[in-house]
């Protein structure tokens, strides 16, 4: 039962993350803010690999670059993984795992290959969260492993 109230309660937590952020930073400018749209992965539910979409779009420079992390937790809001940046862009090479990665405005494609960190295990079947941070602005979606 204990387990159950944790998980609602990191669900919750990642839920709230992004509106958080949002009113943090409302004080500063936003105009050099980006506008992030996190798409749902595809296919879902997945088995064994899946695409992430995102999107960060500019309003003032288009060549301004963000610093960029994807992270994939479980509902007890424990980190499981990186994906990698499906493609490349600019000075970007396709394959990097999208750790504080600098982009500039664009789509991208990150893919999981539904592992365990950079190990070649499997994760369990089951309700995971993905985590898109560009500049500190959190967004954040669930999406649903079956084997």
């Amino acid at each position: 039962m204990r387990f159950r109230w944790a998980a609602l309660a990191a669900v919750l937590t990642l839920t709230l993350m992004p509106q958080l952020a949002q009113a943090q930073g409302s004080t500063q400018g936003t105009a050099k803010r980006p506008v992030v749209t996190l798409k749902q992965n595809y296919p879902n539910p997945f088995n064994p690999e899946t695409w992430i979409p995102f999107e960060i779009g500019c309003t003032n420079d288009p060549s301004q670059q963000f610093k960029v992390s994807v992270r994939v937790y479980n509902l007890l809001a424990q980190f499981v993984a990186v994906p990698v940046l499906q493609g490349g862009t600019g000075s970007v090479a396709g394959g990097q795992p999208l750790e504080n990665v600098l982009l500039t405005c664009g789509q991208y494609t990150a893919y999981w290959n539904g592992n365990y960190r950079n190990t070649s295990n499997e994760v369990a079947s089951g309700i995971y969260m993905y985590v898109v941070e560009v500049d500190g602005l959190r967004t954040v979606k669930k999406m649903l492993i079956t084997k």
